[in-house]
């Protein structure tokens, strides 16, 4: 090991001399403490975890390269990075990753995972040129009110083809000379379910496995985390290197906890699924007079689809009898969320049946996807010989996507039945159950869902028992000065090592965070609302860079129509752009000398970097509590009150400093930036709560309720004097 200290020490040196850097001592400290922490041999299931949260400005990407690559290579291990934005993914492979490489001496490979679904499947490319008459059913099956033109483009596709034979494209979506949109890109790429893998008469073309074999000689490879936990929730090791051959770290890891959740989560929409069923005989219909179905499996699938039908409609009447008529409203949708995950008995009763039948249909349609690879081709086969058998490997390969389709839907069908049937376990955070209404096309719907609370159990089962080691790291990890949510959210292993590294920042010179005096509370919303539209002409700059950050789309709306005609025009509202677009239209104002404002939501409190003049101005319209509605937290509340008792403070608290955290920090991006942050909540001052929010936040000056915009006189006395 003491080999290895010098080689990073040395390594260090370089590149800071190379890039006529200064030594950082927090970047040093997370050097060490990640060295340290993942060189230790924990005993099987008990692999290092280090935790390490690095305030912006530390330089965290370079202190994980240099701390963990050497000892994966040393090791025989993978290093896997695991991001949550595609620009930082870019940034890795583009600057950083070849910037190391470039300014020490250290050797090594590094490649860039991506899902299956970033690849062209060749064999889809070439069933669209030659014209598959199966894509009808097909369209008609997944791409339910779509044009019937819908993902044609014969000029694209012999494009793409000349493109790949030539050698100069790996049917990489992102690689292609032009953004393409996901309705000209489906047609073209295929999920888990519809790839037949190496029994593909093109398997040995392959985009997506040329891709993955290329992982097999990578020492680094950069990945996002949504396809780690696709990976392991599929048992590991099917796109990436098992676990246990891996170092993970976990950039901005704070995300981990949620997606986890995500991954478990299940949601089906019941008159859809119904009518999905019904479309599904159809599809058994052509089957069957294409002779691509023995007649067993139809036998067993015309008994199967109708009595499930059947048990959905019975399961929409009693879902109508359970509906409450007042809900609560959460995304945009009507939600009625059951009390500590406890759904009604009859529906409990109902999903035990319905899970039964739709395992059945699993199983079954698992065997037709089974023999239908087996009956397309062996490996490496180019074409198909005789007449009779080209026919019948033909029709075998353009059946099988669908029918790998219909196996996926079943299996979600089947896992939603499932978490209803089980209940809870005792002892064991519950299950959140909810159902939703909406409408769509017209026609109401109800999705009835459920979801994890916690991921604790899943990660600590399908990573940190099994993995080599990992590390988490991003600039807000802590909430009230404790690592104990994230703890709690992630399941972190008891020998996990704890650092928290602040920003090298000078927070109380450059920025100062400003409450003004309101006169009300965010709960009251109409007074609320007029408070910061009165305002904002008043405190921004008509020639700086702002961002506003609301916790609700209703306030943000009804600001952004009330403010004066000069200053609409100014805003660029999330709603209205995606969000690339957006920060790079705020930019370009900046640029030309002219002042912009974004409106946001929860998402642009986080991942946005606007350094400099592009953003000086930070106004926050409340403390970021979670939102009561959420069923995932709301049933996570409730058992924590039941549990453990006062969830306000032991999870609405935390999660609103860490936010409060992070939407802070979207002011101060480099050491030479300065501006100001706004607050409008007075509770951050009035409450007993608020000075330990306030001390969770880097230490800017404070101006808390010097500025009274409590009422229109003096908002409007205040804007003739300015």
């Amino acid at each position: 090991m003491d080999s290895l200290k010098k080689q990073i020490q040395s390594d260090y040196r370089r590149i800071l001399d190379a890039r006529g850097f200064r030594p950082r001592q927090g970047q040093r400290r997370m050097i060490a403490e990640i060295f340290n922490t993942l060189a230790e041999q924990g005993e099987e299931g008990k692999g290092p975890v280090c935790v390490v949260e690095a305030g912006t400005g530390t330089g965290k990407t370079l202190a994980y390269l240099l701390a963990g690559l050497p000892l994966a290579m040393e090791r025989g291990l993978k290093l896997v990075i695991a991001t949550v934005t595609v620009a930082l993914q870019e940034q890795l492979v583009n600057k950083d990753i070849p910037q190391v490489l470039e300014d020490s001496e250290l050797q090594f490979d590094y490649a860039l995972a991506k899902g299956r679904g970033r690849y062209l499947c060749r064999l889809k490319l070439e069933n669209l040129l030659r014209g598959d008459d199966s894509r009808a059913a097909l369209r008609d099956l997944f791409d339910e009110g779509a044009p019937a033109d819908y993902g044609k483009d014969p000029q694209l596709w012999e494009e793409m083809r000349r493109e790949l034979e030539a050698g100069r494209w790996q049917g990489d979506r992102d690689d292609w000379k032009e953004p393409l949109a996901q309705d000209r890109w489906q047609p073209l790429t295929v999920r888990r379910g519809e790839c037949m893998g190496p029994r593909c008469r093109l398997f040995s073309k392959c985009c997506f496995y040329d891709a993955r074999r290329d992982l097999d000689q990578a020492d680094c490879i950069i990945a996002n985390q949504d396809l780690v936990l696709t990976d392991l929730a599929l048992g590991g090791g099917a796109v990436l290197p098992a676990p246990e051959e891996c170092i993970y770290i976990f950039d901005e890891a704070h995300h981990l906890p949620e997606k986890s959740n995500r991954h478990f989560a299940h949601s089906i929409r019941v008159r859809a699924e119904a009518d999905w069923l019904e479309r599904c005989e159809t599809i058994v219909r052509r089957m069957s007079e294409q002779q691509v179905l023995e007649p067993g499996a139809v036998k067993e699938l015309n008994t199967l689809l109708p009595e499930l039908r059947s048990r959905l409609q019975m399961a929409w009447l009693l879902l109508q009898d359970i509906r409450q008529p007042d809900g609560d409203s959460y995304r945009d949708r009507v939600t009625q969320t059951f009390e500590l995950g406890k759904a009604p008995p009859e529906l409990c009763d109902l999903a035990d049946p319905l899970a039964k039948l739709f395992g059945q249909l699993e199983d079954r349609l698992d065997r037709v996807r089974a023999d239908l690879r087996e009956r397309s081709g062996d490996e490496g086969e180019e074409s198909g010989g005789d007449g009779d058998a080209y026919v019948e490997t033909g029709a075998a390969e353009s059946w099988f996507p669908i029918a790998g389709n219909l196996y996926d839907r079943a299996m979600a069908n089947r896992a939603l039945w499932d978490s209803y049937a089980a209940g809870n376990e005792a002892g064991a955070a519950p299950r959140a159950r909810w159902l939703s209404f909406d409408k769509d096309d017209g026609e109401a719907d109800i999705s009835i869902s459920s979801s994890p609370v916690l991921a604790a159990e899943n990660l600590r089962e399908s990573l940190w028992q099994r993995c080599a080691g990992a590390v988490l790291t991003s600039a807000t990890l802590s909430a009230l000065g404790e690592f104990s949510m994230l703890n709690m959210r992630a399941g972190l292993p008891e020998h996990a090592a704890y650092l928290s590294i602040p920003s090298p920042f000078p927070f109380a010179e450059a920025a100062s965070l400003e409450v003004p005096r309101m006169g009300c509370e965010p709960r009251e919303t109409q007074r609320h609302t007029d408070c910061i539209i009165r305002s904002l002409p008043r405190l921004l700059d008509q020639k700086a860079g702002s961002l506003m950050l609301f916790s609700s789309r209703v306030q943000m709306h009804d600001v952004l129509a009330a403010l004066p005609e000069e200053w609409r025009k100014r805003v660029l509202c999330q709603d209205d752009h995606q969000k690339f677009e957006l920060l790079r239209r705020h930019c370009a104002r900046i640029d030309k000398g002219k002042g912009s404002v974004i409106f946001g939501l929860a998402s642009f409190a986080e991942g946005i970097d606007l350094p400099g003049n592009y953003c000086t101005h930070v106004l926050i319209a409340k403390i970021p509590f979670p939102v009561p509605s959420d069923p995932v937290e709301r049933t996570l509340a409730d058992w924590f009150d039941k549990e453990q008792g006062n969830s306000f403070m032991k999870l609405s608290l935390p999660q609103a400093a860490f936010r409060l955290k992070q939407a802070c920090g979207r002011l101060l991006r480099n050491e030479t930036d300065s501006g100001r942050i706004t607050l409008f909540d007075e509770r951050i001052a009035r409450k007993f709560y608020g000075k330990g929010l306030l001390e969770s936040l880097p230490p800017f000056r404070r101006e808390m309720l010097q500025d009274d915009i409590s009422l229109p006189e003096r908002a409007d006395a205040q804007d003739l004097v300015r």
